[in-house]
């Protein structure tokens, strides 16, 4: 039978280049825009693989959170949440929540990117 072998939540931009650049200089994603003119890139890091593509109606984002609370638009699993917490504050991305214990099992923290969209990263805590 034929196995899964990723997803990759696609995040609606306002911008690209403002997008690649967080994405890039701020997360340590490599970055690839893809059209001319650009309007969408992939934004790859080790086994996570974030898509982007620009939307022509900017005013018509919502990210998640605005709808539900605290609901993120994208989950990456890590397999050391610490090194990536103390990384990406060393890189200038600002915080949308710090690093704990969530009641679901893992240890994460959240950042949220220009568009508003919340990523966090999260380890599973052994039982």
């Amino acid at each position: 039978m034929a196995r899964l072998t990723g997803i990759s939540p696609v995040l609606l931009v306002a911008d690209l280049d403002r997008a690649v650049g967080y994405y890039r200089d701020r997360l340590g994603f490599a970055c690839q825009t893809h059209g001319d003119p650009p309007n969408f890139a992939t934004a790859d890091r080790d086994e996570a693989t974030i898509l982007l593509a620009l939307a022509d109606q900017a005013d018509r984002l919502v990210p998640h959170w605005q709808i539900v609370d605290k609901m993120w638009n994208a989950y990456i699993r890590v397999d050391d949440v610490d090194a990536i917490y103390a990384e990406v504050q060393e890189r200038g991305a600002g915080i949308d929540y710090t690093i704990y214990d969530a009641p679901h099992g893992f240890r994460e923290f959240g950042v949220q990117d220009p568009d508003g969209h919340d990523i966090a990263f999260g380890q599973r805590i052994a039982p």
